[in-house]
This record gives C-alpha cells, sequence and structure tokens, in this order.
C-alpha cells in the first residue's frame, strides 16, 4: 500500500511540473488570431501566425490570470495586456504556479478547501452573485460570472477588513474586492477568519501577540 501511495504521490508530482499546452485565440484590437500557448514552471509563451509568437519568463510577467475561459498576461513593457481565450486547464496551471508566482497569479477559480463554512455575497465592482467559503487557510469567491471567481490563500492576502455585519472587504495584489454580504458575519466567526489570517502570514509572531 505505501508504495502504490509513494508511485501515485510520483505521477501527481510530474503531473504538476508537466507544461501545459492548448490551442487558443489571441485577441487584437480588430479580430483575432489562432496559435498554441504553452504555460509551465519557467513561464508563458505564444505561438502564432508570423509575427506573432512571444515569449515571458514568469519574472518578466506582472500579473497572469488564469481562468477555465482563457490566459491574461500582463507584462512590465508599458502595462501591455495579452488576452488569449479557450479551454485552458486552470487548475494545473494554478496548482503549478501558486508558490512562484504568489500574489502575482490571479486564479480566476473556485477551489475551496475541505470544511470551513460559507456566507451568501455579492461582489460590488464588478458586480456578480455569489457566495464566499471561509477555510482556515484560504478564502474562495465562487460565482457564474464568467473569470470573476477567486481563489485567495491567506498568503496572497494583504488585508481583510469589515466595517460592519454586512460587508467584507479583501484587498489583493491585484485589486481590492468589496462584498456586500447577503446574511450577517458574526463576531465571533470573523474574529477567527481575522486570527487564522494573522498566524498564517505571520502577523501575530511579528508583531509579538500570542
Amino acid at each position: 500500500m505505501a508504495f502504490v501511495k509513494t508511485a501515485v504521490g510520483i505521477i501527481l508530482a510530474a503531473a504538476a511540473l508537466a507544461a501545459a499546452q492548448f490551442p487558443v485565440s489571441h485577441e487584437h484590437i480588430r479580430g483575432v488570431c489562432r496559435g498554441t500557448l504553452t504555460v509551465d514552471a519557467r513561464g508563458v509563451s505564444f505561438d502564432g501566425p508570423k509575427g506573432h509568437a512571444w515569449s515571458w519568463p514568469l519574472v518578466e510577467i506582472q500579473q497572469l490570470k488564469v481562468s477555465p475561459e482563457g490566459v491574461t498576461v500582463l507584462t512590465y513593457v508599458r502595462d501591455r495586456r495579452f488576452i488569449f481565450t479557450g479551454a485552458t486547464p486552470a487548475t494545473q496551471i494554478v496548482a503549478q504556479l501558486r508558490e512562484p508566482m504568489g500574489g502575482k497569479l490571479v486564479a480566476a477559480i473556485a477551489e475551496p478547501e475541505p470544511g470551513g463554512w460559507m456566507i451568501a455575497a455579492r461582489e460590488l465592482r464588478p458586480e456578480s452573485q455569489g457566495s464566499l467559503a471561509i477555510g482556515a487557510r484560504s478564502i474562495v469567491y465562487s460565482t457564474a460570472a464568467p473569470a470573476e471567481s477567486r481563489t485567495w490563500r491567506f498568503a496572497d492576502i494583504q488585508t481583510i477588513s469589515s466595517a460592519g455585519a454586512f460587508e467584507l472587504t479583501i484587498t489583493t495584489l491585484e485589486r481590492t474586492f468589496h462584498f456586500q454580504l447577503k446574511e450577517p458575519l458574526s463576531e465571533a466567526r470573523y474574529d477567527a477568519l481575522w486570527m487564522d489570517f494573522q498566524k498564517s502570514t505571520g502577523h501575530i509572531r511579528a508583531s509579538g501577540l500570542q
């Protein structure tokens, strides 16, 4: 049994390291072109028609947004944005790039961790309807709005705050998310969320609190 578990672990690790390669359309100001997008631990590259081939090492990517519907690359060169649409192995890409990219990776997917609790919510800008799943190490916003779901590890969140029982604000490197809660967030649950966040990010230890 131990051998089987080890073999499965090796297979999963190899899959995580493998490059994700899939067909996409590249959006232009006028029209689109089609090609192949490759994403791996080294970076992102697009192989398209003549004059439409690019490659970006991870360090040269200001922000990488990954959703099941496509990938958006924001570069440091004049903040130029490259939008690629098509069926995307988003879960594989996020798992592979989460550690090397940190908050520069926008995981536009919903992957709640086991356990935790959920609360119905509306994101105010842009407006969408959904729910927040609060776990011990992450917050997940699930919505039917295309590419608007998010999975945040606490390590990728800058601040969490609340001005009242029906409001929650989450600030990340991407932007600030304002949620109107459809049911009250109890003081006990918010305090538990805040403590888990502080412990996960090391803020409590750094401040000397116990």
